[in-house]
Formats: structure tokens, C-alpha cells, sequence
């Protein structure tokens, strides 16, 4: 769990260290087949990561220990004043306890959890994500029930865009919550673009649409430029 002087830190709006470029050129082009891969090879150092991000890319692994990267068509996102909160939701809602930044790296490793289906977060995605979050770039939403994480999500913020890297759960709810709690700080602060990279049921369920790649675009462009420095959230509570 991170310390008092760590919890500090994101309580001051502090800007995030803008890293050192990247020295690959990445691609601009969207994906040629279903797969809406676009790309293999790179790194996933600061730059990298943060330039690939304001160009509408995500990396994950793909066979072989290499890294992919993906732009798919359509984007899925949820429209900030479109989130769908159930009745039973509402309910959850007062049920946990939730802070921010207090436990991201727990927060990533239970997302990365190999039991999982589809697990696709390794150690090297865990470390790379621990490093934007120490320089401010990455953020996390934790849901505890007794003292006990439960539940979580984690995703890299520029300016007024979010992109949801994976979220868990370990009690009913958990990770709906996490996201609300999300979705309100986000507009809080001036946020205007929450891409969760494909739509799923479970998203779709909660407000999650789909929008062509070239549109995504010129959202992510907007957003990524906007002028709002409230990247931060308030003190976990």
C-alpha cells in the first residue's frame, strides 16, 4: 500500500513528468483486419507509452514475449453524462469504501491475476504501469469492503482523457463502483474522453458505446489538448 508521503503527493495537483521521447516511430494507420492490431515490436518506457496513448494506441502482449499494439475500429467509450446506475448499483454504492491512489500496484497485480480468462497483464506490463503511475501519469480507483480490497480499476489520464487499462472484482459490484467513483472525479476534473478500448456486455450495460476510429480520433485529439491541469484526485479518504 502506498505511503503517507505517496498519498500526499496526489492530494497537491501536481503535474506529471513529461518523459524523455520515445525513439520509435509509431504507427498512424488503423488496423487492416478484426484483430485491430497494428503493430509489433517497441518498448513500454514512459515515452512510448504516453506517445502511443495521444495517437489512439494501447500495447498488450502477443506470442513470443513481444508487444502489440492496438487501435481498434470502432472504440469503445462511455459517454461521461451516460453512465447507467441500476438501483441494485445505487445500492453497492453505500455498501464500500472507496479511495484513490492508494493501492495501484494491488490494484494492477489482482487485475492481472492468471486465473483470470483472458489474462493478458504480465510483469512487464505491471512494472511499466507502476512507473507512469509514479510520475503522475497513471491513476487508480480502489473499493475495499471491511479493510479487504475487493475490488478496482487503473488507466493512464493526459488532460482530459482516461483510458481504462482493466478493472476486477472480488465482491458483487466492486469494479461498477469503482467505475462511478471514476466517472465522477473524471468530470470533476475537467475530463472529457473515457475510452474503454472494446465494448463489452458488461460495459455496454453500464452506458459503454461504440464510435468509428476516425471520430475516437478527433475526440482523443481534443481531449489530449485540452488546457485542464485537474489531473489529480482529491486525498483518498
Amino acid at each position: 500500500m502506498m505511503d503517507e508521503g505517496n498519498i500526499a503527493h496526489w492530494s497537491r495537483g501536481i503535474t506529471p513528468v513529461e518523459p524523455e521521447p520515445t525513439r520509435w516511430v509509431l504507427p498512424s494507420e488503423g488496423p487492416t483486419d478484426d484483430s485491430a492490431l497494428v503493430a509489433i515490436g517497441g518498448d513500454l518506457e514512459p515515452g512510448t507509452l504516453i506517445t502511443a496513448y495521444r495517437m489512439g494506441l494501447f500495447p498488450m502482449p502477443v506470442p513470443r514475449r513481444r508487444i502489440g499494439w492496438f487501435s481498434p475500429d470502432p472504440r469503445g467509450i462511455i459517454p461521461l453524462g451516460g453512465l447507467t446506475i441500476s438501483k441494485s448499483l445505487r445500492r453497492s454504492l453505500r455498501r464500500f469504501d472507496v479511495t484513490q491512489n492508494r493501492a495501484f500496484t494491488e490494484v494492477v497485480v489482482n487485475c492481472a491475476d492468471p486465473r483470470r480468462p483472458s489474462g493478458w497483464i504480465n510483469r512487464s506490463i505491471i512494472d511499466a504501469y507502476e512507473t507512469l503511475h509514479r510520475m503522475g501519469w497513471a491513476h487508480s480507483v480502489e473499493v475495499w469492503e471491511n479493510d479487504r480490497l475487493v475490488g478496482g480499476l487503473y488507466g493512464v489520464r493526459i488532460n482530459g482523457f482516461f483510458a481504462g487499462e482493466s478493472m476486477f472484482h472480488h465482491a458483487t459490484d466492486a469494479s461498477k463502483v469503482a467505475l462511478v467513483h471514476l466517472v465522477d472525479w473524471f468530470r470533476e476534473t475537467g475530463g472529457q474522453l473515457l475510452d474503454v478500448q472494446w465494448t463489452t456486455d458488461h460495459l455496454s450495460s453500464l452506458g459503454a458505446i461504440d464510435v468509428n476510429r476516425d471520430e475516437y480520433l478527433e475526440m482523443l485529439k481534443d481531449a489530449v489538448e485540452s488546457n485542464s491541469r485537474k489531473n489529480d484526485p482529491p486525498p483518498s479518504q
